[in-house]
């Protein structure tokens, strides 16, 4: 029982769109991820997802609207709802993810970007 500081956790990866995991509450886990540019058009059939904004602008695209979410923003995506994150341009997004432990990166979706494990920082 420490505690955990987000930016540091941030400073020990680069890549993008491979989430790290940080924490488990319960059957849940918290999870940091960098994002530039498109993601892939995905859902999860029996998770929801919430995405915490730290840094930059995300765009979540769903079929039929474009949410845009700031610094400090929230949103949870419902399971079931088809969407896609997206950065604002060339620029790099830090967000941290709840979801349950058996959430698949992609869904069903099978991508070169589909992340099948998370280090643990």
């Amino acid at each position: 029982m420490k505690p955990i500081n987000i930016q540091e956790k941030f400073s020990k990866f680069s890549k993008q769109w491979h989430p790290h995991q940080i924490a488990v509450v319960d059957d849940m886990q918290v999870i940091l991820a960098k994002i530039q540019g498109e993601f892939v058009w995905h859902k999860h059939e029996d998770e929801d997802e919430l995405f915490f904004v730290q840094k930059g602008t995300l765009e979540m695209h769903f079929r039929d609207t474009i949410e845009i979410l700031k610094e400090g923003e929230i949103i949870v995506v419902p399971k079931g709802v088809e969407h896609c994150p997206k950065s604002q341009g060339d620029e790099e997004v830090h967000v941290l993810l709840f979801e349950k432990l058996s959430t698949k990166h992609t869904g069903e979706i099978k991508h070169e970007k589909t992340q099948t494990s998370y280090p643990k920082i």
